[in-house]
């Protein structure tokens, strides 16, 4: 099977709620990463055999097919299509997934994946209330099917995540702990510049606006729980934020023929899923099921990226699955950089490749829990 390569990867800085990007037009924001990629590759924009975009929640100015919309806003050829993916969470790492799949089938050489989300555009509320005007309470809820699997309970993230930290006896300072280091990580990668060849500066904004430099655990604590009696609070979960990504991805024959350097080749790709009413804890069995695939363990693997969506999430994972602290988001995550929901899983991939190659490591694994209960599991070799 042909071997698929990452040949760059460029993204947007995360812009915080009501911050420096929420003026900026969803297209506009996306296009934005494309237009860096394509320049700093130096490829011909009309050899891109697709654009695989990742975002939740098309509507309004999301609507239509953002990852073509994105690509023409661009300035790009017309003749390269586009076409938009939702896997929620996960959906620009599933880009980069269906882009892998495109180059080892044979049928592409170069691909576009990435993803956007303009969560101060569109709010994740704003998608809710857009089904609520159809009578229809939640995403699920209603149709027979599920009502008679799942029951009529209510289904949310925090609700989840209060689950995990519950079952997994990890308790609020633990989580607070968690979130100061991710802090710290990500306030170290800015302070040494590690952060300067992955970001092309948009709207005025050069850096990450999430992340807060001055937070401490006495800060933290004193934070309300979002749910009665729970231990989720707002300085333990990921930031809703405004961000685009973009990754080339190429065939060896691409490679070749465009006189491209490979940053890293695509090792392995999985997707699974877990029960969706805990939704959350689908990257344990999936990463499990990836190493097994992989023939490879956890001390195979050199560093790990496990979105921050809560922190309960990558405590429990790490827990289950044996992964050091040292060895995950080691450049901070969800928590500090933000959560831009289409955009995260190519944001995550742009982070892991940048921390293998300052740390001379070989092999990356990331993963994210997902909607629905699924988790991607994408496995790197920096070359």
């Amino acid at each position: 099977m042909p071997d698929a390569y990452i040949i760059d990867s460029v993204r947007s800085p995360t812009g915080r709620k009501r911050g420096s990007l929420a003026a900026i037009h969803p297209a506009d924001l996306a296009a934005h990463p494309i237009k860096a990629l394509i320049a700093r590759t130096g490829i011909d924009p009309a050899q891109v055999d697709d654009v695989v975009w990742g975002c939740c929640d098309t509507i309004g100015p999301q609507a239509g097919d953002i990852g073509r919309t994105a690509w023409l806003v661009a300035g790009m050829p017309e003749e390269v299509p586009g076409t938009t993916i939702d896997r929620q969470c996960g959906s620009s790492q599933q880009a980069i997934h269906f882009a892998a799949q495109g180059v080892m089938s044979g049928t592409q050489d170069l691909v576009v994946a990435g993803g956007s989300q303009s969560m101060n555009a569109i709010p994740i509320s704003a998608a809710m209330y857009a089904g609520e005007q159809y009578g229809f309470s939640s995403p699920f809820i209603g149709a027979e099917g599920w009502d008679a699997r799942y029951g009529t309970e209510e289904i949310n993230q925090i609700k989840s995540a209060e689950m995990i930290a519950e079952k997994w006896g990890i308790d609020r300072e633990t989580m607070e702990r968690f979130s100061l280091a991710s802090h710290q990580r990500a306030q170290t990668a800015i302070d040494n510049g590690w952060f300067a060849k992955d970001i092309a500066p948009v709207g005025g904004l050069s850096t990450d606006e999430t992340v807060r430099p001055n937070t401490t655990l006495e800060g933290l604590a004193a934070l309300k729980p979002v749910r009665e009696g729970g231990v989720i609070t707002a300085g333990v979960a990921s930031q809703n934020c405004d961000a685009s990504a973009a990754m080339l991805i190429a065939s060896e024959a691409a490679v070749k023929a465009h006189g491209l350097k490979p940053r890293a080749r695509i090792h392995y790709i999985s997707v699974r899923a877990a029960n969706p009413i805990w939704m959350l804890t689908a990257p344990i069995p999936a990463t499990q099921y990836a190493l097994q695939k992989a023939g490879m363990s956890v001390d195979d693997i050199d560093l790990f990226e496990c979105n921050e969506a809560f922190a309960s999430v990558p405590l429990a994972w790490m827990k289950d699955l044996g992964v050091p602290h040292e060895k995950m988001n080691v450049h901070g995550g969800g928590i500090a950089l933000g959560h831009p929901i289409g955009a995260t899983g190519v944001r995550l991939m742009t982070n892991l490749l940048g921390a293998l190659e300052r740390t001379g490591g070989r092999y990356g694994l990331q993963t994210m829990c997902e909607g629905g209960g699924q988790a991607n599991v994408t496995i790197i070799e920096r070359l």
